[in-house]
Formats: C-alpha cells, structure tokens, sequence
C-alpha cells in the first residue's frame, strides 16, 4: 500500500483569527486547549457525511473546528467490502471560508470542512472506506474513521410485476391482453379524457411494467369529444393541454415502467404543446426506448419551489423537435438516471451561433441574432443524480445542473435539500449556444467526467457557481469553443480541472477561491491573448503538471491575479495582477506550474489548430484523433492522481484526457443488451 503525498494535495494558507486563545478562553470560561481546537491551529474532528451514492462515484464531507492555518490534511483508502488490500484515494479537498458572492443575488461562506469523492467504483457493490485526518498542531478527537458505502444499481423494470399492453388509435392488428388503447387508459383505470381526465383512479402500482406497442400517440387536443372509444378510434385522453400527468409513483426496487414493446418505433408527439409528460407528482418513474417529440418540454419532473420528483429513470429513448427534453429545478428531488438517449433540439443543425452581443462572440462572420429555440436538453437539480452515455445536439446547453441561486434555508440546509454527489459522464455534446456542461449552483462533489463537447459557443464546461466544492471536471475534450473550455463566472469556490484535454485559452469572468489545475493540456487557438489567465481569492489556489500551448508572439502568455503574497483571502480588494510573456517567468515569479510545460499540436495524432475563418462552421467530433504519439512532450509527464490516473502505461500519467496505449472511452448511447 503506498499514500501519495504529493503537493498537488497540499494546500495550505493561514486564515485570519477572531480572537487570542486565551482571550477568548478568559471572557467564555472555555479551556484554552479546547478553544485551540475550535478556534485555534490544532484540529477537532466532527461529522463524517456520506453523501448519496452514484453508480460509480461515492462523496464524503467531513466537518471539523479549529485548524486555523489550513495545513490539516485527510487521507483516504478503501476496499471492497472483503478485499484484503486497500487502495488510495484522492485526499479531501479542504474547504473553510471561501465565500460566492453575486449582486445581490449570491452571498455564501464555505464551512469548516473537508470534502472529496472517489471515482471509478463498481455499480451496487459495497466499499469501506478510511479516513486519516492529520495536523502538525495536534488532533483532538478521534483522527481516524472508517464507514462502509454501498454504490447504487442501474435501475431496472421490475421483473415479477403485472404487465399492460398499450396501442395506438387505429392499431388493426393483434393484441395481446390485458390491452387499451393509449397509456393513460392502462396507467389510470377509466381515463376518458376532457372534463373527467383528473377522475380517474390508478390503476398501476409499484412494481408494474406499461408496453407501448409501435406506433404515433398524438392527441387531437381541438376535439372536444376525444374520449376513450370501444374501437380505438380516438387517444389518447389527455386533458386539452395534451399533457400526460403520471401522478402514481413506485418505489426504488419496484419502479412503474413505461417501455417500448420492441415491435417497432414508439412516439409520442405533444402537437406543439406546453408539455408532454408531466411526472412532478410520482417518484420512481421509469421510461425506456420511447421517442419524444413536437413539444416544448418533453418531461417535467420539478419546479423550484413547488414540488418534483424523486428516483426517475430514462434510458435508451429520443427527444426531438423539443425545447427541454428533460427538467426539474426541485430541490428535493435525487437519484435520477437518464443514460443513453439521443437529444435533438430546434436549432440549426449546421451552423453555430451565440449570445447576443458578447463580446467574445464578435469574430467576422459570427452570428448572434438568432433566436432562442431549445434552452437545455438536460437540467436537474438535488442529489445523487446520474446522467451518462448521453447524445446532444441543437440546444442554448446541454446538460446542467440548475443555477438555482442560494441552497434551501441556508445557512442550515436540511441535508435532503443539498445539491451533491452528483455524475455527467461519456456524453456527447455538440453545436450548442451556450455551454455544453454546466456545474452552476452545486455544493459537494459534483463530478463531470469523460465527456466530449464540440461546438460550443460560449464556453464548454461552466461552474457558474460553486458553493464550497468539489467540482471535479475530469478527463474531459473539448475543440471548436470561441470563448474557451471553461467559463468561470459567480465567484465559484472549490474547483477541481484535472486531466484534461482543452483546446481553447483558458480565462475568467470572475474571480474564483480554492480552485486546482493537474495534468492538463491547454492548448491556445488563437481567440485570446493569454492561454492561460487565472484570478483567484485565494493564495492556497494552486495549478501544476500541465501543458500549455501559448499563441504566437503573445505579449501576455500567462496572467496570475491573487492577493499579494502571503495575506490572507480578500473578497473586497482588487488582486494582484501578474502577467508574463514566458512559462518559466511566470513559474518563477508566482510558484505555479513549476513542472509543467509548452508543447504543440503534434503532441496528438490528428487535431488542428481550429479555424475560425468561419465561426459559424460546425466540425465533426469524429474527424479528430486526440489520442497522444508516443514519445511526444504530453507522454510520463503528469503527477499522480489517485482513481484518476489507476492504471497509467509509463513511468508517470501522461497528460490530457488520453492516457497512451489505453482504450478511449465510449461517448454517447451504449449499445442495448436487451
């Protein structure tokens, strides 16, 4: 068993105190040793959270008091439950003070804490995991935990419930039984539609299986008489808003599933309605191989404020023609799984446009008048969700998690109200207005890992903001953005760039605290100035082991904006703007990126430099090789990452998404295996 204990997981800085010990211990009565813990350098541990559990991620907070000057560090190891050996995992991150403040929208303060994931688990399998606080100045408690996590299954139909056969209007042939015509006349026990189509009992419970045989179900929502009929002459009963209001829910291991049959294409079509299914009011809902179209929401699952749902799954199925494939901004809302769906939204499917009157967007040619057609394929908000193996194309974003603004009843959020613990993963994202990924309103462990994203207009990847952290965004590709992988904005706290391939300058709109670069290749395409400009709060924010790709005759290659060296964080007060025109000037002069590099293109096997002659053009994920050559400048010249970088071929990680000789990830729907 070996412990990494590399710099890239010790940062540390010195906080401003309140109060002398021994003041504050003379005017409370409280022992000076006990208020050292709370207040001082040495370290009390408090509560140990395990967030909810993903499929292959689990997230961890761990609260303490005291550890004033920050240099407090947990170490992490686990096992499956029954392995003999343990294996190391990313140390916690540690959080205390940073703070995201926006107009007059955004004021939070990071609590007292630690907080940190491990990555590539195995599905419904139970892991132990310990944890080793350690601090120069002493621990006061019990320095070292242990808790047992189980990572949770796909969902699937359950197997031994009662099934009802659905058809379309005019469906001429055979039917199996027990057979009605449209889904609400099998989910609900007499649903007839126009004035009586909320009188209807449910006939489904937990545990149920809904086949939609192949064909269009497509309400007239003008024919006041669009009643369930003996022939199946009419469908399909919804109200005259045509929305299918599913209000009957199943349990995690008993879900209600609506799947296609398999006999062929299974469509709903909205007719240009508001929405098309509305699930706000049942948990653990599931869908499968279903086509969705000609709606401006094609599933409603939450709205802030009011109510949502918790447990809904989608797999396998098609959104097109839509505004919103898939929504809920609830807070109580968790453990989605949406996998495996292609998304198609109304723009333009072959050419790119952005926002009106961005600066960054005002290249010759570039187009931003365009109206808005589709927002986002994918918004979600609360905990435990995974949305993974995704295709999308044609929406202002692609997957979020809802900017929402300030948690539940901060500062005491009710635990079941915290946005965490939640996984993007292997989606494909392409021509999008806005950004293809977006972390914006998250608290813990929000992890964005292993996705492709092309044509973005408006920067790929956004934490938009943070409160506290992790964000993680792993492994990820991005080519063809004008403004850049990532768009930093909110003041966002806690953001972790690892492992990365970025081809695009990397700069901010707002400053961000306690945010870490490793690993990555930043490659300038010519849209900026400088490749890589960071502005930052927080001197313990820190970037090493990268390679950069800096744009011809560049005066500004690299920009640091920190505090001056040595004081505290200041939220107020202007950085200290630091610009250099050299790698190995601006690694001497602010200690950053001492181990990185400059490098080219031809570090890959077949990616140009963009071209943006014609901002508007699309390219074609797959016409690019971002695969490393051998012996190239990005090859054994990262630093160890633990769960990250398991497995690497050579004496060190290469840098980037693509670790050499070893298989690229599948982005995009999975192939079906039943």
């Amino acid at each position: 068993m070996t412990r990494n204990s590399s710099s890239a997981f010790s940062i540390r800085t010195a906080l401003p105190g309140i109060l002398p010990v021994s003041l504050f211990a003379a005017l409370t009565g409280v022992g000076a040793a006990d208020v050292a813990a709370q207040q001082g350098d040495a370290v009390h541990p408090g509560e140990l959270i395990v967030e909810p559990p993903t499929l292959i991620s689990l997230g961890f907070e761990w609260y303490i008091e005291g550890d004033r000057n920050r240099n407090a560090e947990v170490a992490v190891m686990y096992r499956q439950v029954g392995e003999p050996d343990w294996r190391d995992g990313m140390p916690l991150l540690r959080l205390h003070g940073e703070r995201t403040v926006l107009w007059q929208t955004l004021d939070y303060t990071a609590p007292n804490m630690f907080a940190g994931s491990l990555f590539s688990l195995e599905a419904g399998t139970d892991y132990e995991i310990r944890f080793e606080l350690a601090d120069p100045d002493g621990v006061t408690g019990e320095a070292v935990r242990t808790v047992e996590a189980r990572t949770r299954s796909e969902p699937m139909p359950y197997e031994g419930g009662r099934v009802f056969h659905v058809y379309p209007p005019g469906h001429a042939g055979g039917r199996q039984a027990p057979a009605f015509m449209g889904l609400l006349a099998a989910y609900y026990s007499e649903a007839i539609g126009g004035d009586w189509s909320r009188a209807s009992p449910p006939r489904v419970r937990p545990g149920d299986t809904v086949l939609v045989h192949a064909g269009i179900y497509k309400d007239d929502r003008s024919n006041y008489s669009h009643e369930i009929l003996s022939d199946f002459a009419t469908c399909c009963a919804t109200p005259w808003d045509g929305t299918y209001y599913l209000t009957q829910g199943g349990t995690e291991d008993r879900p209600i599933a609506i799947r296609a049959a398999g006999n062929g294409e299974v469509i709903f079509d909205g007719d240009g309605n508001d929405v098309l299914f509305n699930v706000m009011g049942a948990d653990h809902l599931y869908f499968e191989g279903i086509t969705f179209r000609n709606t401006r929401t094609a599933i409603e699952a939450g709205r802030k404020g009011i109510a949502g749902a918790r447990g809904l799954t989608v797999k396998h199925s098609r959104f097109e023609d839509v505004g919103v494939a898939i929504h809920s901004d609830w807070s109580g809302s968790g453990n989605y799984y949406i996998a495996d769906n292609v998304m198609i939204g109304r723009h333009d499917p072959d050419s790119l446009f952005g926002w009106f009157g961005a600066p960054w967007t005002q290249l010759p040619g570039f187009e931003t008048r365009r109206r808005l057609r589709s927002y986002y394929a994918v918004a979600v908000y609360g905990s435990g969700h995974v949305i993974a193996h995704n295709r999308i194309s044609g929406f202002h974003d692609g997957i979020d998690h809802a900017t929402y603004g300030m948690p539940d009843g901060y500062p005491h959020t009710p635990r079941d109200r915290m946005p965490v613990s939640i996984d993007i993963y292997n989606n494909d994202v392409s021509n999008v207005h806005d950004n293809c990924f977006e972390a914006d309103g998250a608290m813990h462990n929000i992890r964005i890992f292993n996705n492709r994203c092309f044509n973005a207009a408006t920067g790929a990847m956004s934490p938009q903001p943070i409160f506290g952290g992790p964000a993680y965004f792993v492994r990820n590709v991005v080519y063809n953005g004008i403004f850049g992988p990532l768009k930093i904005h909110g003041d966002p706290a806690g953001v972790l760039v690892y492992q990365n391939t970025y081809i695009g300058e990397l700069s901010q709109l707002t400053p961000a605290s306690n945010i870490h670069f490793r690993n990555n290749l930043i490659l300038g395409q010519g849209a900026r100035e400088a490749v890589f400009a960071i502005d930052t709060h927080t001197n313990y924010s820190s970037s090493d082991y990268n390679g950069f790709l800096p744009n011809p005759d560049s005066r500004i290659a690299y920009q640091w904006n920190s505090p001056s060296d040595g004081q505290a964080p200041d939220y107020e007060s202007e950085r200290e703007t630091r610009q250099f025109a050299t790698l190995a000037e601006y690694a001497a002069a602010t200690g950053q990126d001492r181990h990185s590099r400059e490098l080219d293109y031809s570090v890959f096997r077949d990616v140009p430099r963009p071209d943006f002659s014609d901002p508007t053009r699309l390219v074609d994920p797959d016409a690019y090789d971002f695969r490393l050559r051998a012996r190239s400048a990005a090859i054994d010249t990262g630093v160890e990452l633990p769960t990250i970088t398991d497995g690497f071929t050579g004496n060190a990680p290469d840098l980037g998404a693509y670790e050499l000789g070893t298989p690229r990830p599948h982005y995009g729907p999975r192939p079906r295996t039943r």
